[in-house]
């Protein structure tokens, strides 16, 4: 993270950290409701870079430019993934972060129009769910991260996690 737009850029290792857990995530019926009233698609990594400057374009951020170019040369080297969210054709919404074998760090959120990043996570869960990931790393708990269903664990028991999602035979891709 970057402590500002043009900031030191800092490594993060909180604990307790968050995560949101796969197995058992329950789905909000009241957000379900509210994103089934729009006629959201999604795409996957159609438009990285559009995605990460749309998270980083707020008044304060922890995205600056630096970590805008490692990201979107990450994307290219296939470990950072973008879930885009569009209505009528037009991107609303969408979130990034780095996959690595069975597990998934979700770095940052945005949307336009109200639920948009809502519905691009829930595609996310469902996406990570069906390829067999384990672990969806959100570092920290704040009532956003609350309110979509993260939990706060140890760090012995999220390096547990972690070791068993690293191991794992999984891939983010759509391709084989």
């Amino acid at each position: 993270m970057a402590d500002d737009r043009h900031g030191e850029i800092y490594w993060h290792s909180p604990d307790p950290r968050a995560i949101f857990p796969l197995n058992d995530y329950k789905f909000s019926k009241k957000i379900l409701k509210e994103i089934s009233k729009k006629n959201f698609k999604f795409t996957i990594n159609q438009h990285f870079p559009e995605v990460i400057k749309q998270c980083a374009n707020r008044t304060t951020t922890w995205i600056n430019d630096e970590i805008i170019d490692v990201y979107t040369e990450l994307h290219y080297l296939g470990y950072a993934q973008s879930i885009e969210t569009y209505l009528d054709g037009v991107m609303v919404g969408g979130l990034y972060g780095i996959s690595i074998n069975g597990a998934f760090f979700g770095e940052s959120m945005f949307n336009t129009i109200p639920n948009a990043s809502k519905a691009a996570f829930y595609f996310l869960i469902y996406y990570l769910q069906q390829r067999g990931f384990i672990l969806l790393d959100s570092q920290y708990l704040n009532s956003f991260t609350e309110q979509l269903g993260a939990v706060e664990i140890s760090r012995d028991e999220y390096l547990e996690i972690l070791k068993k999602a690293l191991e794992l035979d999984v891939t983010f891709s759509i391709s084989p």
